[in-house]
């Protein structure tokens, strides 16, 4: 593709050829001397889609005065009152529809100038996504790019940008948060007003994720990663805060004696977070064998099979017959929330890191009469720089919870296997730059 700048711009392709003035607020692209429709299989050629949603019905001239000055196997060339910039188009897993996914190209992100252009190297499939992609959370209402859980490298930076520069591996908090509000000053970012989750859609927002080669995230939200750390590792660092923001909660002592309801891949966070933090006795409670003996591998002390008849029998027996001094409950379940509250001593805690369920039933009573303190533990606070000095140092292990690490086009069945529960499935990580 030539693109000559003179009085006009002029952009030349085979046997097509478009120019339009530079005078003027807005550019006015000239007849094609073919119809439009064949600029889409000129595009489809040079690899690149012409968006719908983001140019105006002609397809030629943008509803805030930009125009296509050419096309290329790389992006657009656009012209905006008289400059030239270049704007790419990258790859992403969209989910289109309540289970339909597909890899299309869409806009590079708006990079702003407090803002940093991440290359994803790696972004994990949560269970939220998961949970997220049939509509029953209610928080992935399509079409959504997806993906909290990442780490990537820099690319670019905006203007205002002083901290990083390109080339910075990183990874990066899932909440982005405003940085002014009440609680954003008291430090209680995960609360801030103006809260957005990377990868969600809900009533509130459309917040697009890590799903794609590149992701466009404030600067305060990025944190450097050891020189050690694999990319791999470095996207486990989110769903470990949540585990690390749950333990600083519950406020458990070392020598404490703790009980984890669900063994999934944040009930196992948990149970290393614990060790870690110096608890005595550290009891994992699951239906499932696998994950059981995983938590033991972890540093569980005792693991209990809560599909079979007398589990709360059996943690008492485990803890002397008074319950834990904490526990953590990580499903977000009627009947796990019930387990746990009837696991914690007199006196003792619960914190609730499970969130499934909109409303569950509640033993009140009990919670009352034992006087049992709830905490709810939301995301993380702060908690990453703990979690990449573990992980550098080998202190916490999260390379069994990896199942498999995929390109991003295979995305659709690896979220597929997940929905189905396939047996031995923890963590898989999707690689957009492969």
């Amino acid at each position: 593709m030539q693109i000559e700048i003179s009085e006009q711009v002029s952009f030349h392709f085979p046997e097509i050829t478009g120019t339009f003035p530079v005078s003027g607020e807005r550019g006015r692209l000239a007849r094609f001397s073919r119809r439009p429709a064949d600029c889409f299989s000129l595009a489809s050629i040079w690899n690149v889609l012409i968006f719908c949603e983001i140019w105006s019905h002609s397809m030629f001239l943008h509803r805030n005065g930009w125009a296509i000055a050419g096309v290329s196997n790389s992006g657009f060339a656009i012209y905006e009152r008289g400059l030239f910039r270049h704007a790419l188009v990258v790859k992403a897993l969209i989910l289109k529809d309540y289970g339909r996914f597909a890899i299309e190209e869409v806009p590079e992100p708006e990079l702003r100038p407090d803002s940093v252009l991440v290359a994803v190297q790696a972004c994990g499939i949560c269970g939220s996504d998961v949970h997220g992609m049939d509509g029953s959370s209610g928080r992935r209402q399509p079409p959504i790019i997806m993906g909290h859980e990442a780490s990537g490298i820099v690319a670019k930076v905006g203007g205002a940008v002083e901290q990083w520069q390109p080339g910075a591996r990183v990874t990066f908090d899932s909440t982005l948060y405003c940085g002014v509000c009440d609680f954003c000053r008291k430090g209680q970012i995960n609360l801030c007003d103006n809260r957005r989750v990377l990868g969600v859609s809900c009533g509130e927002y459309r917040q697009h994720g890590a799903f794609a080669e590149y992701v466009a995230l404030p600067q305060r939200v990025l944190y450097r990663l050891p020189d050690s750390l694999p990319f791999e590792h470095a996207a486990m660092a989110e769903p470990l805060s949540v585990a690390f923001h749950a333990v600083r909660r519950s406020g458990v002592a070392a020598g404490g004696r703790v009980v984890v309801v669900g063994a999934g891949l944040i009930g196992l966070l948990l149970v290393q977070s614990l060790r870690l933090a110096g608890c005595a006795q550290i009891v994992a409670v699951d239906i499932a064998a696998g994950k059981l003996a995983l938590a033991k591998k972890f540093g569980a002390t005792a693991a209990v099979d809560s599909g079979k008849a007398g589990a709360l029998k059996k943690i008492m027996e485990l803890t002397e017959g008074r319950g834990a001094d904490a526990v953590f409950e990580a499903v977000g379940i009627a009947p796990t929330v019930d387990l746990a509250v009837r696991s914690a001593r007199k006196g003792g805690s619960v914190t609730l890191v499970g969130n499934i369920a909109p409303a569950v039933e509640f033993p009140l009573q009990i919670c009352v009469t034992r006087e049992i303190t709830l905490f709810g533990s939301c995301a993380s606070c702060g908690e990453y720089p703990a979690c990449l000095d573990a992980l550098g140092r080998g202190a916490i292990d999260v390379a069994p919870l990896i199942s498999a690490v995929a390109p991003l086009e295979q995305g659709a069945q690896w979220f597929e296997r997940l929905y189905r529960r396939e047996p031995g499935l923890f963590k898989v990580l999707l690689k957009p730059q492969e």
